[in-house]
């Protein structure tokens, strides 16, 4: 099956790393691109070029402020890839309490020792 455009497909745009990390530095709030670009280490027509694709899937918005165009998360477009990791929550639910179950067990086990008759 052939994989959708980056542009249209918010899985594929994110797949890219530097894009992730813009999302997270737009969790905080708005930015200007001047900003994203210095705090990423990359140059602005590379973080233009970022936050294009991202504009374009749905996971980020632009506003004119003045001369500065600032950015934002727009987390609506994140929707298909929460939906699609909420498949995985009863998993890691079951494996996380497997794991608090064994935890416990063995603590349980740490506190009684050895038994005394278990040397005989």
């Amino acid at each position: 099956m052939a994989r959708a455009a980056t542009t249209s497909d918010a899985f594929n745009a994110i797949a890219e790393p530097q894009r992730r990390e813009i999302l997270v530095l737009l969790r905080g709030g708005e930015r200007p691109v001047t900003d994203l670009a210095r705090d990423l280490g990359m140059t602005q027509p590379q973080a233009s070029k970022h936050l294009r694709v991202l504009r374009e899937v749905g996971l980020v918005r632009v506003r004119g402020a003045g001369k500065q165009r600032l950015y934002g998360l727009d987390a609506h477009g994140l929707r298909p890839v929460h939906a699609w990791l909420g498949g995985f929550e009863r998993f890691w639910s079951e494996s996380f309490d497997r794991l608090d179950e064994y935890v416990q067990e063995l603590q349980q086990a740490t506190q009684e020792g050895p038994h005394d008759d278990d040397n005989q």
